[in-house]
């Protein structure tokens, strides 16, 4: 069973910053989830939402930029802000990271990393430099062929492009519950079904496996909820609190 920190161990550091993927390690994780988006010159930077005012001074720093998209900012403004102060002052001054730092952090603490793409408008020249980023570098090339690097987006589509162009990667269906026929299909170009854990039951979990993929589900926070997904035999558990997880994991052994 693969724990896997959401955005980092979120639940005790600021969400998708360094300082929540090093968490993940110390609280017993063995991969940590995180979110990429476009900057408005075409680098990766890890966040979730589509804008950064909810984690950032961005309203306070850029107070004209409103919705403050991340696509409307250049990698060098976006350096500019703090992404820790809204979760707690002692973690005032921590940055947004791209994805090269994300990535050289997870690293350095030994962690595997699970990437989800976030795709607001479908890019071919951005999948292409993604999944270049991977395949150039040996240590997650290898990772990925162990299954310690996973890219997941609820775009199918881009999944495709990418598996195209690395067929090597192990990518990740993120989104509904797939028919039998489905899985067929999603099975040609994905290695797993990840699906959020009130989609997990224990049929579904032994139809994906039918078809050769693994499931981690998502987010999965509460004692009830890891013990349930635990039952239904999923490969991976996505939590803000992957302490909590590797707690139960050793009840159940």
């Amino acid at each position: 069973m693969i724990v896997v920190a959401h955005r980092g161990a979120s639940a005790y550091a600021p969400e998708n910053t360094l300082a929540a993927l090093r968490e993940a390690g110390r609280r017993g994780a063995h991969m940590a989830e995180l979110d990429i988006q476009q900057t408005a010159d075409g680098e990766f930077v890890v966040m979730h939402d589509a804008t950064l005012r909810r984690t950032t001074n961005v309203s306070e720093v850029f107070p004209d930029r409103r919705p403050w998209r991340v696509c409307d900012f250049t990698l060098a403004e976006i350096r500019r802000l703090d992404a820790g102060s809204w979760f707690s002052a002692a973690f005032a001054g921590e940055g947004v990271p791209t994805l090269d730092e994300a990535l050289q952090t997870l690293k350095d603490c030994r962690l595997g990393a699970l990437v989800e793409l976030k795709v607001r408008r479908r890019d071919p020249a951005a999948a292409r430099r993604l999944a270049d980023r991977v395949a150039d570098d040996e240590h997650w090339r290898t990772a990925g062929a162990q299954g310690r690097f996973i890219l997941q987006s609820f775009d199918w589509v881009t999944l495709r492009w990418i598996t195209d162009l690395v067929p090597e990667m192990r990518t990740a269906a993120l989104g509904k519950t797939y028919s039998r026929f489905a899985l067929r299909r999603v099975a040609r170009y994905a290695s797993q079904i990840n699906p959020h854990y009130l989609r997990v039951s224990a049929p579904y979990v032994r139809h994906v496996h039918e078809f050769g993929m693994t499931m981690f589900s998502w987010t999965v926070n509460t004692d009830y909820a890891i013990r349930r997904v635990i039952r239904d035999g999923v490969d991976g558990i996505i939590s803000d609190y992957p302490d909590r997880v590797v707690d139960h994991l050793a009840t159940a052994a």
